[in-house]
């Protein structure tokens, strides 16, 4: 006759084990599933970034003579969307101009270098500015708010759009990410509000080595 004894303890015990190798089979599994889904979002939000850097490798020989001194980007860097307010005393940002490569540039009337280097960017803006390319420059006083627009006035810089941030955050903000560290600072951002390049100090802005290497910049955005 078949043997009708019941199955064995060790036979039971085996069961919960084989279960919970199946759960933690499910779970590293979709765990799994997860993290390559989350790789793939982080490649995503870095993607626009990434072509900027790509961009920085191109046009990287174009950084010499009157520019040589830009730092070009090598890693992706989405900018922080900076606050200031225009001539008006309307809030601005950043993003605002996104869609159009931006030379970003920090100045106030008490450095010596930013006032010798704004009659360059205020010809730039002249012979560059328009829908793909603009000159963003931020006065950051914090004192006296007519003092920088008597400056433009005076020196007859009408090209140049006024924007202004009487706390200066747009400077710590920078700073905080490693891209301001004196004045002036200038940061050249694509199309996308990703890094191509910084500089600290000033440039002549509107000579023929800075119109080539926005130029470019510009084109390939």
């Amino acid at each position: 006759m078949p043997d009708a004894s019941p199955p064995s303890r060790s036979a039971f015990s085996r069961i919960p084990v084989a279960l919970g190798a199946v759960a933690v089979g499910a779970i590293v599994g979709l765990t799994g599933l997860y993290g390559i889904g989350g790789l793939k979002r982080n490649a995503l939000a870095q993607a626009p970034c990434a072509s900027a850097v790509e961009l920085s490798k191109k046009i990287a020989p174009l950084a010499k003579g009157e520019v040589a001194a830009l730092t070009m980007a090598t890693k992706p860097l989405q900018m922080p969307d900076l606050a200031f307010m225009d001539g008006d005393g309307q809030p601005k940002k950043l993003s605002d101009w996104k869609g159009r490569t931006v030379l970003l540039n920090l100045w106030a009337t008490w450095c010596v270098p930013c006032r010798k280097e704004m009659p360059a960017l205020d010809s730039l803006q002249g012979k560059l500015g328009g829908e793909k390319f603009a000159v963003v420059a931020v006065n950051i006083d914090t004192r006296d708010s007519e003092k920088p627009k008597a400056f433009l006035k005076d020196g007859n810089l009408t090209r140049l759009g006024y924007y202004s941030d009487s706390k200066a955050k747009v400077f710590q903000d920078l700073k905080s990410i490693g891209r301001a560290l004196g004045m002036p600072t200038s940061v050249l951002i694509d199309a996308q509000g990703c890094e191509i390049g910084t500089i600290a100090g000033p440039a002549e802005w509107d000579s023929e080595d800075a119109i080539k290497l926005i130029t470019a910049a510009t084109a390939g955005s």
